[in-house]
């Protein structure tokens, strides 16, 4: 059995599997794995291409896009190795890459993931992200987007993974449950590492997994109507899931006035209608019966946990201040 299972949700990405799966297939250093590509019904020629040029690669086709969660949770469920990696195929990673991850997570007993050093794919020289950081605006961001790669060059704690290449303990997930299907894409990475949080796990940055990313190669660009309606939509539902309600209520003025300036922001890019539906859209998720079946039970025995969760959130703020 393989050490680790690498899980490479595909759709439609005829332009980047090739580069993604000859980089993939060629690591140093690194424990017995295996390589699952699981594609969403795409129609562009890339599940073809995949099984012709990789015969090695395990291939899972679904017969329609069913979601990247779904797809994600399907290779979780086929997958028998106790370490799980999803990368996105829109990425090239170091011929380090998987060792490296595995050296970070298995030299650390509390560890629910570890999330890989991104690079941007047209300057390589600066970050596309260092792990994720939400803060009490509720606003989630990728760490260091944008900034010299040479800032972030230490391992350290962060709030949550990227999922678009990370690695996962499978026993973690065995305990707390797999991406939340109801997020459909996006954020379901930072409910998950959330999620691990308020179980008592942590989640932390490695330096030394590098990869370049294209970015938002599914959606066609960093901001566009669909991705602003389900991002705001699942803000709001992450919050109402994992909030106890003292904690939401603490949290409400500053998340009111988050979701205040990102409304005005998107009025800037003639999205603010398209903002607030998804606003609108996450409350009606959060409050269904199936958003209450999967609001997280708070359990006293948890209290140190969300305490920590809290104090992150502050400090993710004085963090965006300080423009760190």
């Amino acid at each position: 059995m393989a050490e680790i299972t690498v899980i490479i949700p595909n759709y439609n990405g005829m332009k980047y599997m090739k580069d993604c799966l000859d980089a993939l297939l060629f690591q140093e250093d690194a424990p017995e794995y295996e390589v699952l590509v699981v594609d969403n019904g795409s129609t562009d020629g890339s599940l073809e291409q995949t099984r012709e040029l990789f015969p090695k690669v395990r291939v899972i086709a679904l017969s329609e896009n069913t979601g990247f969660c779904h797809a994600v949770n399907v290779g979780i469920e086929a997958s028998q190795s106790p370490y799980l990696i999803l990368l996105n195929n829109d990425t090239k990673v170091d011929s380090c890459f998987v060792g490296a991850l595995y050296k970070s997570i298995t030299q650390k007993a509390d560890a629910f993931s570890v999330s890989a050093r991104m690079l941007m794919w047209d300057r390589p020289d600066r970050m596309d992200g260092a792990g994720d950081r939400y803060c009490v605006f509720g606003w989630g961001f990728a760490r260091g987007k944008g900034k010299p790669a040479t800032e972030f060059e230490k391992p350290c704690r962060i709030f949550s993974a990227c999922g678009g290449a990370a690695i996962y303990k499978k026993s973690v997930l065995d305990r707390i449950g797999l991406l939340d299907e109801a997020h459909f894409a996006y954020l379901e990475d930072m409910d998950l590492g959330y999620r691990a949080q308020i179980y008592g796990y942590k989640n932390y940055y490695e330096p030394q997994a590098k990869v370049v990313h294209f970015g938002s190669a599914s959606t066609g660009s960093r901001y566009n109507a669909w991705k602003t309606e389900i991002c705001a939509a699942n803000n709001v539902y992450m919050v109402l899931k994992n909030m106890p309600l003292l904690q939401l209520l603490v949290n409400l003025p500053f998340l009111l006035l988050g979701y205040f300036v990102k409304f005005l922001f998107f009025c800037r890019k003639k999205m603010g209608k398209t903002y607030l539906t998804g606003l609108r859209k996450g409350l009606k998720k959060g409050f269904s019966k199936e958003g209450k079946e999967k609001k997280i039970r708070f359990l006293p025995c948890n209290l140190r946990h969300y305490l920590s969760i809290q104090l992150q959130l502050y400090a993710a703020c004085v963090q965006i201040i300080m423009k760190s």
